[in-house]
């Protein structure tokens, strides 16, 4: 017997496979992985079958993988409890002496949920290996069965939660780590890599990235590794009224200025023992520059309207999105203040470098919002993951997180599909997914237009004007585009 797919729907990567460009997913084992090492995923294979658990063995040592036998589900349980090395996936038997696969799936789930579980079953098992399947495992498979439908389970389940298994593995490289830290792809593993050695240092960080992409998120964790005891200081430089940011940054006395009741410490000095973060530091009026520079380097400030100074210890975090070294040409930022900021730089990489990391952000934005809204757990299908992965996400993380929390609004079910995406998702989406998908099947010009044109219309759910809008045609040489498919066959009358 075969592969029995789970829900009677395609698994994630199976589509995602058949949808999305190869670069988007890690290599198959036993080849050439990112940066030239070689991948060789950990299987535990718990079977009390001697001759079965030597076959599976074989087969999945002989596919590349490093296989961990273990001769019952006791054994495999003491692996997992006393074993600190990741293991990628585990294969099980149901019924087994000294623990059953259940507890073995259980144990699992507890300790290394994004560690995958395949169930071997024979046939009068079958319910409980499917009770063991709405409960967390990935799939099962009843004996007896092909060799190459184990290698095709154990392979669609490894790249279904290879983003998972990497950011497992980041958690356990650098326990420190804030948690909100999202992401396993080479550019956020090596972000993260860099704010742990800027943790490290007293030296200012200027982080630089396209809006959305979370630079507060790395300036409070890089406040958070670092292990100040004072406070984390956020400021929006673009938020302030330009007559205003200086008495809110350095505060003021009583009377220095027209409205100012009472002495009052500026935000710089709420920061004094911590991380004062200054957010859009680009938009920080050329006249309050040099105050800010004489405070970095003196560790003081002077309250508007004061004649002493107040010492302050202090890290600084700037970040912005503009080209600042466009801006000292121009003269609307100084240079002196640009190198001050500037000791280590860090640069948070756009969501449409990493679509690695976008099944990961889904999955944690599905379950806060459906948390938030008090929505019934939700599930995402495998086809609304592709459009997901697929989309560009010019408002990068922010944009991602919105179109979430809109698609579970509108999710009526307990399945996130991909007409629960915005129409701007699933258009530009679907419409990458198509392009991809057309040159793994070697399209001809004419199929990819019926393809673009047929999935267009579906993601307008049979509005013709709106899909001719969407395509940049009138609505006469749509339909003479569908009499077409019609009159071929490829489009039912």
């Amino acid at each position: 017997m075969g592969f029995v797919k789970m829900d009677k729907v395609e698994s994630v990567c199976s589509v995602l496979f058949r949808m999305l460009p190869l670069s988007l997913f890690p290599p198959k084992p036993g080849i050439a992985g990112w940066g030239g090492m070689m991948m060789s995923e950990r299987i535990l294979i718990a079977e009390d079958n001697a001759e079965m658990l030597e076959l599976l063995c074989e087969v999945l040592d002989d596919a590349g993988y490093q296989t961990i036998p273990a001769p019952d589900g006791r054994a495999a349980l003491d692996y997992i409890s006393r074993s600190g090395e990741m293991i990628d996936l585990v294969v099980t038997d149901v019924r087994m002496p000294g623990a059953s696969g259940d507890q073995l799936l259980a144990a699992v789930r507890a300790t290394r949920p994004e560690t995958p579980v395949i169930v071997i079953t024979a046939f009068g098992s079958v319910e409980q290996a499917v009770e063991m399947v709405k409960v967390g495992a990935s799939q099962y498979l009843t004996k007896p069965f092909e060799t190459r439908s184990l290698e095709t389970a154990v392979g669609e389940a490894l790249v279904r939660t290879a983003a998972q298994r990497e950011q497992a593995r980041v958690r356990r490289e650098r326990p420190g780590v804030p948690v909100r830290l999202i992401g396993a792809s080479r550019p956020m593993k090596r972000l993260i890599e860099e704010m742990t050695l800027a943790a490290r240092s007293a030296s200012t960080v200027l982080i630089t990235g396209e809006s959305g992409t979370g630079k507060e998120i790395i300036a409070r964790a890089i406040h958070e590794m670092s292990g100040r005891t004072g406070a984390f200081v956020p400021v929006n430089c673009a938020a302030i009224p330009a007559d205003l940011i200086e008495a809110e940054l350095f505060g003021h006395t009583s009377g220095a200025f027209t409205g100012s009741r009472g002495e009052r410490a500026g935000l710089i000095e709420s920061a004094d023992g911590g991380t004062l973060f200054l957010d859009e530091i680009g938009e920080l009026p050329l006249a309050v520059q040099p105050k800010l520079l004489r405070a970095l380097q003196d560790g003081a400030v002077r309250r508007v309207g004061a004649n002493v100074e107040r010492s302050v210890q202090l890290r600084v975090v700037a970040a912005t999105n503009r080209d600042l070294e466009g801006d000292l040409s121009s003269g609307r930022f100084r240079e002196d203040l640009y190198w001050r900021l500037n000791v280590i730089r860090l640069r948070v990489p756009p969501l449409r470098e990493r679509p690695f990391d976008v099944p990961l952000l889904v999955e944690h934005f599905v379950v806060r919002a459906a948390e938030a809204s008090g929505h019934a757990p939700l599930d995402v299908s495998p086809e609304a993951l592709a459009v997901l992965t697929s989309y560009g996400w010019p408002g990068n993380v922010r944009e991602l997180e919105n179109a979430i929390e809109r698609a579970v609004a509108f999710a009526p079910g307990a399945v996130l599909r991909t007409e629960d995406l915005p129409e701007r998702v699933r258009f530009a989406g679907t419409s990458a997914a198509l392009i991809a998908r057309s040159l793994s099947r070697k399209m001809t010009l004419r199929e990819l237009e019926r393809e673009y044109i047929l999935e267009t219309l579906r993601s307008t759910e049979g509005n013709k004007a709106r899909a001719a809008d969407m395509l940049g045609i009138d609505r006469k040489t749509l339909y003479r585009k569908l009499d077409e498919y019609r009159a071929d066959g490829s489009l039912a009358p």
